[in-house]
């Protein structure tokens, strides 16, 4: 049987103009057929959604006509002088007035559906790794070339311009590295490029996408040991007010952002996250949100468009969660975090200096 043959069929089935024979014979195909019952609700479905189409449209005249007949000006004049003249307008009007609330209502919503305000991909909210090559013709020339060094004595990484840039700092000192998972999510290689512009090759150890954290660890044979990180990574929550900052590459050299922190919960209310108060840009994903004594309390994250200086960085516990999740196999070095901070008491330029050779450009390259 044609679809058209059924539609018709199912049609008259549901408006009861089938005789008592037809009925008997459609019921029995119906039994045979489960396909005809989901059918017959989707046909319900589609006529349900016409009908309250059609009742829109009239209710949008019916409005469209009540104001048509209200003379703004008047009405201005009456309110003023006869306040009573609301409860009258109330008592004709006010399921008129009701259904229109409603709709208005309605239309908000929808509104801020579509413009991401009722889901979690919520467009204020931008992660900080920059694009750096939107070329699709460099893209091409990547191939093979991903893991080729130039060839003039040092490590200086691939030739090609990274597809994603972002920033990362030592775990410890025998190559392991933290950033944003959103950072090297969906690249096929991975690089890191110290303060002196030595790239390195990396491999990606352990993600917590629900944290946005990635663990990386430098695989370069060139790489060698940068000694103990100065810093140490805090696990108790820090206080309203406080003052941070972060180191990132946002640029070509290294960059420095000052700010406070404004709030003990990220976007949206965030247990996750913390909100501060500095200027990032595309680039600062993955750094790291120091203290005033020295101490990593987060990794930058994300930053609020419409809200100035609203930027967003994940609570260094959860950082710790992560390291202790990675599973033993796949770590081919020990792990070991530094407990001993020594930048406390130290100014923040001076902190900075012992700091800058342990934070990191992440290069992603992309085929």
């Amino acid at each position: 049987m044609r679809d058209e043959q059924l539609l018709e069929m199912i049609e008259r089935y549901i408006n009861g103009e089938m005789t008592a024979d037809e009925r008997a014979k459609f019921d029995a195909m119906r039994a045979k057929d489960a396909s005809i019952n989901t059918k017959i609700s989707e046909h319900k479905q589609f006529v349900e959604m016409l009908r309250h189409y059609s009742e829109r449209l009239e209710l949008e005249n019916r409005l469209n006509a009540i104001h048509e007949e209200i003379d703004v000006h008047t009405l201005k004049e009456d309110l003023m002088e006869h306040p009573s003249w609301i409860v009258q307008l109330w008592r004709h009007h006010h399921s008129k007035i009701s259904v229109a609330a409603s709709i208005a209502i309605f239309a908000m919503l929808v509104t801020l559906f579509f413009t991401g305000n009722l889901t979690n991909q919520d467009p204020r909210f931008v992660q900080l790794k920059q694009e750096v090559d939107r070329v699709k013709v460099q893209q091409k020339r990547l191939g093979d070339k991903t893991d080729r060094i130039i060839s003039d004595g040092t490590s200086k990484g691939p030739a090609i311009s990274a597809k994603f840039r972002g920033t990362g700092f030592a775990l410890s000192g025998n190559g392991y590295i933290i950033t944003n998972f959103h950072v090297i999510s969906g690249g096929d290689s991975v690089y890191v490029q110290n303060a002196e512009g030595e790239s390195f090759h990396t491999k990606v150890v352990y993600t917590e996408p629900q944290y946005d954290v990635a663990i990386l660890q430098i695989t370069d044979t060139s790489f060698k040991n940068i000694g103990t990180v100065p810093y140490s990574f805090k696990k108790s929550k820090s206080d309203l007010g406080e003052d941070v900052y972060t180191l990132g590459y946002p640029s070509d050299d290294i960059s420095m952002g000052p700010g406070a922190l404004t709030a003990l919960t990220g976007f949206r209310g965030d247990t996750t996250e913390y909100q501060v108060s500095i200027p990032l840009n595309p680039g600062n994903s993955g750094g790291p949100l120091v203290d005033a004594n020295g101490n990593i309390i987060g990794v930058v994250n994300g930053k609020q468009t419409q809200a100035s200086g609203a930027a967003f960085a994940v609570k260094s516990n959860y950082l710790l969660k992560a390291i202790q999740n990675i599973p033993a196999d796949s770590l081919t070095k020990s792990l070991n975090l530094n407990t001993k901070n020594t930048l406390a008491g130290l100014s923040r330029p001076q902190q900075i200096k012992k700091m800058r050779n342990y934070v990191f450009m992440v290069k992603v390259y992309n085929q």
